[in-house]
């Protein structure tokens, strides 16, 4: 069984653990419509993607579908 060779000193431990910390979060605002989205990722509330002149449309609102289902 593996056994520590010598106690870890507090400052040793704490150095080791430095990165270890809580990361601010990776939201942003959407450029086209202002909501939170995350960062790289393709907007859920209007499903664009980019900033400026490269912004793009990559999901199309599908508002048929959910009118289709009532019967």
């Amino acid at each position: 069984m593996g056994v520590p060779k010598s106690k870890i000193t507090r400052s040793k431990r704490g150095l080791r653990r430095a990165h270890d910390g809580i990361i601010s979060s990776q939201y942003g605002e959407c450029s086209n419509c202002g909501e939170l989205k995350l960062s790289h990722h393709v907007c859920g509330a209007c499903g664009y993607y980019g900033s400026g002149n490269k912004q793009r449309r990559v999901i199309n609102k599908i508002e048929s579908e959910v009118g289709d289902d009532e019967d």
